[in-house]
C-alpha cells in the first residue's frame, strides 16, 4: 500500500521527500482556472521516478452540466490535463463527478458523463485511467449520494471508469463511513486510490473542509479501517503543510502496520 500527499506542483518530488511520502497528487494547472497543462521541464524525472504520481483535475470542470459553455469545454480540458497526466507518468487522473443545474433531470448529468467517454474515445481515448471522486454537497451532484453514484455506473460502467473515495466527502455527504467500501464496491467493483481526510464539519453538512486524521469529527480509527478494507493507494490531503501532512501519514502507517519505505 502506497500512501502519500496532495503538495505543490513546484517540486512534487522533493515534496514527497520532505513528507517521506511514496505517493504524490498534484495539479498541472490552475485548478480554478480553464487552462491546459503547459510540458513540464521535469516530465521525464518526474516519469522515472519509483514515487508514484497521481494528478488532480481543475476544480472547475463539470462534464455533467447542460450548460454547453461548460460542458463542452469541460470535456476537452479533461482530457488535455490527461495526456499531460500521461506525460509525468500518473498512475490516474482524479476528476470530481459533477453536478447539473437546479431542475435539470438528474439523468442529463449521466448521459453527459457518457458522452464525455465516448467523446475521449474518438479522440483515441484517455491515456491515463479517469478515478471519479464522490463529492461533499449539492443535491444535484452525480456522485454525492450513492443512489446517483449507481445510476451515474450504469449508465458509464462500460467504459471502465475507476472511483476515488474521499473519506471527508462521504461524511460530508451523510455516508456512513462504517461498511462504505463493501458499498461502493458493489457499484463500482473497484476502489483505485483513496483520499484520506478528516473533516471539520459534523456528518452530513455537505461542507467539504479537510481536517487532519487526529483532528475533526471523523474517529481517525475509522479512516484506517477504511483504508485496510479498501486495499488502495492512499492521499491525504490535509493542512498543515509539510509538517501536517507527514504527521498523518506516519499515523496511517504505524496504524497499519507499516514500516516507513520513503527515502
Amino acid at each position: 500500500m502506497r500512501i502519500g500527499a496532495h503538495v505543490d506542483p513546484s517540486d512534487p518530488l522533493a515534496a514527497a521527500a520532505d513528507r517521506r511520502a511514496d505517493a504524490v497528487q498534484f495539479f498541472l494547472s490552475d485548478p480554478q482556472g480553464w487552462q491546459a497543462p503547459q510540458p513540464r521541464p521535469d516530465a521525464d524525472r518526474l516519469a522515472n521516478s519509483d514515487v508514484d504520481r497521481y494528478v488532480h483535475a481543475p476544480y472547475v470542470i463539470n462534464v455533467a452540466t447542460s450548460n454547453n459553455r461548460i460542458r463542452i469545454p469541460s470535456r476537452k480540458l479533461l482530457l488535455s490535463h490527461a495526456t499531460g497526466a500521461r506525460q509525468v507518468g500518473a498512475k490516474g487522473l482524479i476528476v470530481h463527478g459533477g453536478h447539473v443545474s437546479r431542475g435539470d433531470d438528474a439523468a442529463v448529468g449521466f448521459d453527459n458523463w457518457r458522452k464525455t467517454f465516448a467523446y475521449a474515445r474518438d479522440q483515441g481515448g484517455f491515456p491515463v485511467p479517469v478515478l471519479i471522486e464522490n463529492t461533499a454537497g449539492g443535491e444535484n451532484a452525480c456522485a454525492r449520494r450513492f443512489d446517483a453514484l449507481a445510476r451515474l455506473w450504469d449508465t458509464i460502467g462500460e467504459f471502465g471508469p475507476g472511483f476515488c473515495l474521499d473519506t471527508c466527502h462521504a461524511h460530508a455527504a451523510g455516508e456512513d463511513l462504517l461498511g462504505i467500501v463493501d458499498r461502493v464496491k458493489a457499484i463500482t467493483g473497484r476502489i483505485d486510490l483513496i483520499h484520506a481526510n478528516g473533516s471539520k464539519d459534523a456528518f452530513d453538512s455537505s461542507r467539504d473542509r479537510h481536517e487532519n486524521l487526529q483532528a475533526g469529527m471523523i474517529d481517525p480509527e475509522l479512516i484506517v479501517a477504511v483504508i485496510r478494507s479498501a486495499d488502495a493507494p492512499v492521499i491525504v490531503e490535509t493542512p498543515g503543510g509539510t509538517d501536517g501532512q507527514a504527521a498523518d501519514i506516519a499515523f496511517l502507517r504505524d496504524r497499519l502496520g507499516q514500516q516507513d519505505r520513503a527515502r
